[in-house]
């Protein structure tokens, strides 16, 4: 029902009930002023016939009072009298001439109980009237003394009753007519109400549904509707306003969800109608994503940023069963990054399906799609490739036991998507970073630590030693007559010399131990929570399994070198470890003066 109907429909209905309640209020105030002024007038009459009464009886002339009751009744609207003697008065006087005794119950009631006795009977289409009885009591007191004349009576005793009887219909009209006439107004009141509403406020009421339906599409996410056809002018003006405002919200709100969707996966836009709700859909999305770009920012290592984007696939995403792999575009070479499940292929040996093609591999499309997994028949896997840079793919392979546990997976794969484009950057530069730190770390030619390494690790092996205890034994190895080797072979087989010396280290110590390439031919090996005839025994391998070793001279001759080695114990030997690193070089010195080819343990004598 439109607004002004309503409205209109209320009014009515408050005037109709306020008239309503106003008619019952007159009705029954009038009622009660008649009656009342009725009771008044009958309360006058009564005090009238005792005082004629008492006076005839005094006067002697008591037996006229017919005539003078029969006058009486000759007043408006009075239309009986009579009178009734109570048993003492009829025990000292009679009944009287007419038979002055109680007619009916009421008089009888009135004579019992001396009190006055009221009695309407109200018609509406017929007579009404009101019956008073009024009880006249003994008293002694006032200027007559009743009991001088009913010597039998006691104070208070009921000598009588007066009855009358008269017409209220004088009343009656009246608040009839009063009705009508506010029936009359009300009505004309009701239809001025009525006409002032549809002149003055129909144009708003309208104005009203017309915003009601606009805001309700509006409601549903359709931002098209307009206001149409308002009256009034300052209707046109409020129409005109939400109009433009609509119009206005339409439009940004369409750029705005355009333009911010292009940073989001093309599949992970939302299709909701309601471009107000795809807006901040959208925005939640990009904040969740940017948070996630600038934590892993300040994340330290590319396993840190690993570790953060698989708590958003276990949080956010509520994946529990997954695992990283990056793959190298140029080598193949795949490395498992990180882990939340077993790895239920053979990826490491026969490769990625996803990353060879490129595309997404589901198992719930086609059974046994991927080579490398060919048991795979309880779990359902998903392997969603992911270009991290040109020499860099992630392979992201998720694991599913369930029909719905698939479905949601499927969902879920554009969220991945968002957060994977976030860390690309970030991965592409912890990558570049290891790779400038390996470098600067790392000997080239032999892939061993570098001497800046070492200075690097002095400080922390010094406080690790010192927190647990834990002994190192300091290897400081040479090449015996390295420099011949240059001068009658050249430089190529020097080099492949010291390579031979490194493979020669990585070959008999153990990952926990550390080998250096110090600088030229010498080299340190740091040999982890290790004692002193350890270190003796790994320098020993060391310099016989070198002194096997080929070394290319280039066509199809060879030659064989030595080594001399220097062993220190740290922090046995010095609290310092490069003060160790002194005392190896200090035997190393003395391994070469005396011979080569040996390793000599350092001597407090050395110093």
């Amino acid at each position: 029902m439109p607004t002004k109907n309503k409205i209109i429909l209320l009014v009515i209905s408050i005037i109709s009930f306020t008239f309503f309640l106003i008619t019952i209020d007159m009705v029954y105030n009038f009622r009660n002023y008649g009656i009342q002024s009725i009771d008044d007038k009958a309360k006058a009459v009564a005090k009238t016939i005792e005082h004629s009464l008492t006076s005839q009886m005094v006067s002697g002339v008591i037996d006229d009072r017919e005539l003078f009751l029969s006058q009486l009744e000759d007043i408006p609207n009075i239309d009986k009298i009579w009178l009734s003697r109570g048993q003492k008065v009829i025990d000292m006087y009679g009944k009287g001439f007419n038979n002055e005794t109680a007619r009916d119950e009421v008089d009888k009631e009135v004579l019992r109980t001396g009190e006055t006795k009221r009695v309407v009977n109200d018609q509406i289409f017929s007579q009404s009237t009101y019956r008073i009885t009024i009880p006249y009591n003994a008293t002694s007191k006032g200027k007559i003394n009743c009991m001088s004349c009913h010597t039998n009576a006691n104070e208070g005793d009921t000598l009588g009753a007066i009855s009358i009887e008269m017409s209220i219909d004088d009343s009656k009209q009246i608040g009839m007519r009063t009705i009508t006439d506010t029936l009359l107004i009300a009505l004309v009141l009701m239809i001025v109400i009525i006409f002032l509403l549809n002149f003055i406020i129909s144009p708003f009421l309208s104005l009203f549904d017309s915003i009601k339906k606009v805001m309700n599409k509006a409601q549903q996410g359709d931002y098209s509707y307009r206001i149409q056809n308002p009256k009034g002018k300052e209707a046109k003006d409020v129409a005109l306003w939400i109009n433009g405002l609509l119009e206005k919200l339409e439009i940004t709100l369409e750029a705005i969800d355009s333009k911010i969707s292009i940073f989001l996966s093309e599949n992970h836009k939302v299709t909701d109608k309601d471009h107000l709700i795809n807006v901040k859909n959208t925005v939640d999305r990009l904040s969740d994503v940017y948070k996630f770009r600038k934590t892993i920012e300040y994340d330290e290592t590319i396993d840190d940023v690993y570790n953060r984007l698989a708590e958003v696939l276990k949080i956010k995403l509520g994946i529990t069963k997954f695992n990283f792999f990056e793959i190298n575009t140029i080598t193949n070479e795949i490395i498992l990054v990180h882990s939340e499940a077993n790895v239920i292929c053979n990826i490491f040996e026969q490769g990625c399906r996803a990353d060879r093609t490129n595309t997404t591999i589901d198992s719930t499309q086609f059974k046994d799609i991927c080579p490398a997994c060919p048991s795979c028949d309880k779990t359902n896997y998903f392997c969603v490739p992911y270009a991290i840079s040109n020499e860099l793919d992630l392979i992201i392979s998720i694991y599913t036991e369930t029909v719905n546990q698939t479905i949601e997976v499927r969902e879920m794969i554009p969220y991945i998507q968002d957060y994977v484009d976030a860390a690309k950057t970030v991965i592409v530069s912890k990558k570049l970073m290891n790779i400038l730190e390996y470098n600067a770390q790392t000997d080239a030619l032999t892939g061993l630590k570098n001497r800046k390494y070492l200075e690097d690790a002095v400080s922390k092996i010094t406080s690790q030693t010192k927190r647990s205890g834990i002994s190192y034994g300091v290897l400081l190895l040479d090449i015996d007559f390295f420099k011949m080797v240059n001068d009658t072979y050249g430089h190529d087989v020097g080099d492949n010399a010291i390579k031979l010396v490194a493979q020669t280290l990585n070959e008999n110590i153990r990952e926990s131990d550390m080998a250096v390439r110090y600088g030229g031919e010498e080299f340190i090996v740091l040999l982890y929570n290790c004692d002193e005839k350890g270190a003796l025994d790994v320098a020993e391998k060391i310099r016989i399994n070198f002194s096997k070793k080929d070394i290319p001279t280039g066509g199809t001759t060879t030659i064989r070198k030595t080594m001399s080695i220097g062993v220190s114990m740290f922090p046995e030997d010095a609290q310092d470890l490069e003060e160790c690193i002194k005392y190896s070089d200090l035997a190393l010195y003395k391994a070469k003066n005396s011979g080569r080819n040996k390793v000599i343990k350092f001597e407090r004598t050395l110093l």
